[in-house]
């Protein structure tokens, strides 16, 4: 008997050195993943907390993978490790809920416009839908942009999702994210976008550039930028809220 539980203990010591082998080849991930995110983010974000947090993502990651389900540990990582960044901030939200509300009502009067069009809104288009100004609904899209984690919402999944309280939500967005069938209708999604907001978003991810940068690029400024950005997000949000249903 004693000779068992010395064996159980050497093999379970195994088990942590491996996986803490693991977690410390993958400390740099983490990193650079709040790197590019604080990039996107608010000042008031430090830069501490999500890689502490990412830290906690890639820890669980390490726990959690089954290798052959045909997905790659970096990439499932990096998933775990961007989610538990997103949902920390989201769990110390600066916005308040109008803010939320406005981005919402956003998404709606374009859903209902490019449905009564038949192709997608001009600003001035949404802004009278909203019954707000022009100058005010850039606000609005300001504030909206402001609000956001780029990341989760950009691809058009609902806080349901991502507030869901069941473990196994960070494993369900990772199967969404790896939908071919998903992937396919985000691509025609961006592509039915304005070209100017196209061209944002392709500085945006696959240059990767900021919006400082971007606006340089466009000769525009970095918080019209900004309101284009928010402004695409919230087409992508309409045109995929299939998806998010």
């Amino acid at each position: 008997m004693a000779l068992m539980n010395t064996g159980a203990r050497a093999y379970q010591m195994q088990k942590r050195d491996a996986l803490s082998a693991k977690v410390e080849q993958y400390a740099p991930l983490v990193k650079r993943i709040a790197l590019h995110l604080k990039a996107r983010l608010p000042a008031s974000v430090e830069l501490d907390d999500l890689i502490q947090a990412g830290m906690l993502g890639l820890m669980d990651a390490v726990s959690h993978f089954e290798e052959g389900h045909g997905a790659v540990f970096e990439t499932y990582a990096t998933i775990r490790v961007r989610g538990a960044m997103i949902d920390e901030m989201r769990h110390s939200s600066w916005a308040p809920r109008s803010v939320h509300q406005n981005t919402r009502l956003i998404s709606e009067a374009m859903s209902a416009l490019s449905h009564k069009l038949g192709r997608e809104p001009k600003d001035s288009e949404i802004a009278a839908e909203l019954k707000v100004s022009l100058e005010k609904y850039y606000q609005m899209l300001t504030d909206s942009s402001n609000s956001q984690i780029v990341g989760i919402d950009d691809l058009g999944i609902d806080d349901d999702v991502i507030g869901e309280s069941s473990d196994h939500r960070e494993d369900k967005l990772f199967n969404l994210l790896a939908s071919a069938e998903f992937k396919k209708a985000l691509a025609g999604a961006i592509a039915r976008l304005p070209e100017r907001e196209q061209q944002v978003l392709a500085f945006y991810y696959d240059e990767e550039l900021n919006l400082r940068e971007i606006g340089a690029v466009l000769d525009l400024s970095e918080s019209r930028v900004c309101q284009i950005m928010s402004q695409a997000m919230a087409r992508l949000r309409s045109m995929l809220k299939d998806w998010r249903n």
